[in-house]
């Protein structure tokens, strides 16, 4: 690429969308929309020149593979030339080098701020693309607490239901409540390890990337495969267990037993995650953070892919639920 552009300040990397991005490519992945790819950052005023000079410029092939190639159903060249600053309110929003809000925390996918802190810089001539990465890195430490504590929530909200409805013979609901419980385990296990929780084709992906994640996954596993509900329930707890002593290992709240307990005279267990919440709720510094309601970012909100993926949907949802203003 350097040769192309001598003499125009630039950066090129590999962000953004595509499971390369976030090393989980397989040779699966090569059937669409895959090739040699780079994204090139220029000034505004430059992308036309410089987006002409690569286009002549590309040798037809690169380590034997073809530079042209269908993306999101476009034949084009695989290398892509645009401003970062447009690039960035198009994937996130917002440009987070001016400043990350609250809203913009909030309302911006796991999957996004992801593709967008993950992949590889290859050159930061422009310095400004290292300087966005580096704002979206993490959570800061009220928006994580807050994002946690909204985790748990989801995970109170259900977690006597599989027993619940196996009790009166619905054991299929048992099974699909026990899975969507597995869900959100695997999305706190993830934040609670400072993970973005990629979209879900890659939540298992990423959950076994993570240190000491076998026997959570083994407890998941046993939760998911179970036929009945006791055996569900004896799954879900030992992972809930493990949540518990990750969560006080983490120190961003007061230490809560780690066990289970009876959900009121009803013979289900539970971990309580609404103690877990209120905790890390308590722990809240800001007072614009310690006031929202305990509802969550756009991906506890919502997972529907026609509002993750346009940015505006997302912002305008998550104010809306929030109380924030957009």
């Amino acid at each position: 690429m350097a040769p192309l552009v001598p003499r125009v300040p630039h950066s090129a990397a590999l962000i953004g969308p595509g499971s390369e991005v976030l090393a989980f490519d397989t040779a699966r992945s090569a059937d669409h929309d895959w090739g040699p790819r780079v994204l090139v950052f220029v000034a505004a005023g430059e992308v036309a020149e410089v987006e002409a000079k690569v286009t002549a410029g590309l040798p037809e092939r690169f380590q034997g593979l073809p530079t042209v190639f269908g993306y999101h159903g476009e034949v084009r060249p695989g290398v892509a030339v645009t401003e970062l600053g447009g690039w960035l309110v198009e994937r996130l929003g917002f440009d987070p080098r001016a400043g990350v809000s609250l809203l913009d925390w909030l309302s911006v996918p796991w999957q996004r701020l992801a593709e967008v802190t993950g992949g590889e810089v290859f050159h930061d001539g422009t310095g400004g693309l290292e300087a966005a990465r580096a704002a979206l890195k993490w959570y800061p430490q009220d928006v994580w607490r807050y994002v946690l504590a909204c985790q748990w929530r989801r995970i109170a909200e259900d977690e006597p239901f599989p027993g619940r409805c196996a009790e009166v013979g619905d054991e299929l609901g048992s099974a699909v409540l026990g899975a969507r419980m597995a869900r959100e385990v695997m999305r706190l296990a993830l934040l609670l390890r400072r993970r973005y929780p990629p979209y879900a084709k890659w939540l298992g992906s990423a959950l076994a990337r993570l240190p000491g994640s076998a026997e959570l996954g083994e407890c998941l596993g046993s939760a998911v495969g179970a036929r009945s509900w006791r055996a569900r329930e004896e799954g879900l707890s030992a992972a809930y267990g493990r949540l518990a002593a990750l969560q006080n290992r983490v120190a961003l709240a007061e230490r809560l037993d780690e066990g289970v307990r009876g959900f009121f005279d009803r013979p289900f267990q539970v971990i309580g995650g609404d103690r877990f919440a209120e905790a890390l709720m308590a722990s809240v510094a800001d007072p614009v953070v310690r006031g929202l309601p305990v509802a969550g970012c756009v991906d506890q909100l919502s997972d529907s892919t026609h509002l993750l993926t346009v940015p505006g949907r997302a912002r305008a949802v998550t104010a809306a639920a929030l109380g924030l203003t957009a």
